[in-house]
């Protein structure tokens, strides 16, 4: 072999044969159906089911992510559960008792010793809290499901955590204007009773500018994160996000040869092969 004979097989003293041209008659080389199935069965051009599918779902699937969007998704479900904190005040001030309290020259005392109604609201407030955070982040579930991920997980939580302080200023204000009045005008021994009010929660202003809320006014975006959580963990989905199913894609590439007729059979007057 040397650079003048690069074929070691070929004479040095045959001349190269030039490439026949093909005519439009000339049938393309027929491919080995052992070479063909050991290669997994793709030719040039094509490709395995798995990479189509995996393509066709990046395709339709991956789109590109826009903050702004995600910050606008985030913003509205923080203003609509803050809106439903409006109902959630009015449902814990019916079931939450008000507790009797007794005017004196000092004021308005418990009319009882170790009153239970406190408790009881603090209670009440709790489980409705919880409840809250719970279907919120169901409803974020399915109605946000092309958000889902970080951005569902924030704007649940977030939004419950503005939905509860507006739940218990809207419950702890049904009859306190009534309650303030009777306090200043009652005489000394008049019985009346007081709205319920949380004593294991409130908000803290942080630099006199941000509201921090603390105690079980915590609790609606606990259930919340813990939901969300749950529903991410037990998703069927990489993504989170619903994905059709292997079934609506085809399976056959457009490339892949059709299968071949079957032999036709030999014509009467046809010479029989020798049989071995």
């Amino acid at each position: 072999m040397s650079p003048d004979n690069p074929d070691p097989e070929r004479p040095v003293d045959e001349p190269d044969q030039p490439t026949p041209p093909r005519t439009p008659d000339t049938k393309p080389p027929e491919v080995d159906p052992s070479a063909e199935a050991a290669s997994g069965g793709f030719g040039p051009g094509q490709l395995p089911a798995s990479a189509a599918y995996q393509s066709s779902l990046e395709l339709r699937f991956d789109e590109p992510r826009r903050p702004l969007r995600a910050v606008a998704t985030v913003l509205g479900a923080v203003l609509a559960l803050a809106a439903l904190g409006v109902p959630l005040g009015l449902l814990w001030a019916a079931l939450a008792p008000d507790t009797p309290v007794l005017k004196t020259a000092e004021g308005a005392i418990y009319a009882e010793p170790q009153p239970e109604q406190p408790i009881a609201a603090d209670g009440w407030f709790s489980l409705l809290g919880l409840a809250f955070g719970l279907i919120v982040a169901l409803a974020l579930w399915f109605v946000l499901r092309r958000r889902r991920g970080p951005v569902g997980l924030l704007a649940a939580v977030l939004g419950t955590l503005v939905a509860a302080p507006v739940a218990w200023q809207v419950g702890r204000r049904i009859g306190l204007a009534t309650f303030d009045r009777l306090l200043a005008t009652a005489p000394a021994g008049q019985a009346f009773s007081k709205p319920a009010d949380l004593r294991a929660g409130g908000v803290d202003w942080l630099l006199g500018v941000l509201p921090v809320p603390h105690g079980n006014l915590l609790l609606p975006a606990f259930g919340a994160a813990v939901m969300y959580t749950l529903l991410a963990g037990w998703s069927r989905w990489p993504g989170l996000r619903p994905e059709p199913e292997p079934g609506e894609f085809s399976w056959v590439s457009a490339g892949t040869p059709a299968p071949t007729a079957a032999p036709e059979p030999p014509a009467p007057d046809a010479a029989e092969p020798p049989r071995g």
